[in-house]
């Protein structure tokens, strides 16, 4: 998985896409194939859960797509700590003696 960095967005696949290929719905299956080995994919679906995006394919997902995730997931507070830096490390039980 790719490091979370502040612009991740210049290393996506789509930076020189037309903007009309992302964000019309009746060309979603072709966006969602510029997303297929994006190396800053997962960061641009953590962008668009976060912040709720509405519309596009961000992350290899649609806006319909996400909705559902979110649905589905409705106590996850930060998408990043989810799907980059991992869930928290539970403590480790003490063996009792």
């Amino acid at each position: 998985m790719t490091s979370a960095r502040a612009y991740w967005h210049e290393d996506a696949a789509c930076r020189t896409a037309d903007p009309d290929e992302l964000f019309d719905c009746t060309r979603q299956n072709r966006a969602k194939a510029v997303c297929t080995g994006c190396p800053v994919r997962t960061e641009c679906l953590v962008e668009a859960l976060d912040n709720r995006v509405e519309w596009g394919v961000w992350g290899g997902m649609t806006e319909r797509e996400r909705r559902a995730l979110l649905r589905r997931k409705p106590h996850v507070v930060s998408w990043k700590s989810v799907l980059i830096d991992g869930p928290a490390p539970q403590p480790t039980p003490r063996a009792r003696g």
